[in-house]
């Protein structure tokens, strides 16, 4: 089981292959992901970064089913904690690590700062090197 970030999950929507990197795995992310991913997705092709027709594919493969969302009781409260043992002000990327933590998944992600956390909590991190 692999928890994905917003960054992962539009990068994989935008290009050839997809999710096909990541083989047969349980792909799921927290509530978090979908709006963060909109937004995201939004923002770029607002900037002319992707074009109309792969901003729709995009959004299309986002809503697809190809992630599932997954949610803990115990996720806020411990994204809350994650946050404080990490000194991060906000708890936006606490869920991803929260999450990961809370159903023993690994975390894939680009972003250093999340690798760092999660490598610190004692987490799994994926490389996904090949979808950048």
């Amino acid at each position: 089981m692999l928890v994905l970030d917003a960054n992962v999950v539009l990068a994989a929507s935008v290009r050839e292959g997809g999710f096909e990197p990541f083989g047969g795995e349980q792909l799921i992310g927290p509530p978090l992901l979908w709006p963060e991913a909109r937004s995201a997705l939004h923002v770029a092709r607002w900037r002319g970064v992707i074009s109309e027709p792969v901003a729709e594919r995009s959004f299309s493969i986002l809503h697809s089913g190809m992630v599932a969302e997954r949610s803990h009781p115990l996720l806020g409260r411990e994204a809350w904690r994650i946050a404080d043992e990490l000194g991060w002000s906000k708890t936006y990327d606490a869920e991803y690590l929260a999450l990961a933590s809370l159903v023993e998944a690994a975390l894939v992600t680009f972003d250093r700062r999340l690798r760092v956390g999660a490598e610190r909590l004692g987490l799994a991190v994926v490389d996904v090197s090949e979808l950048s």
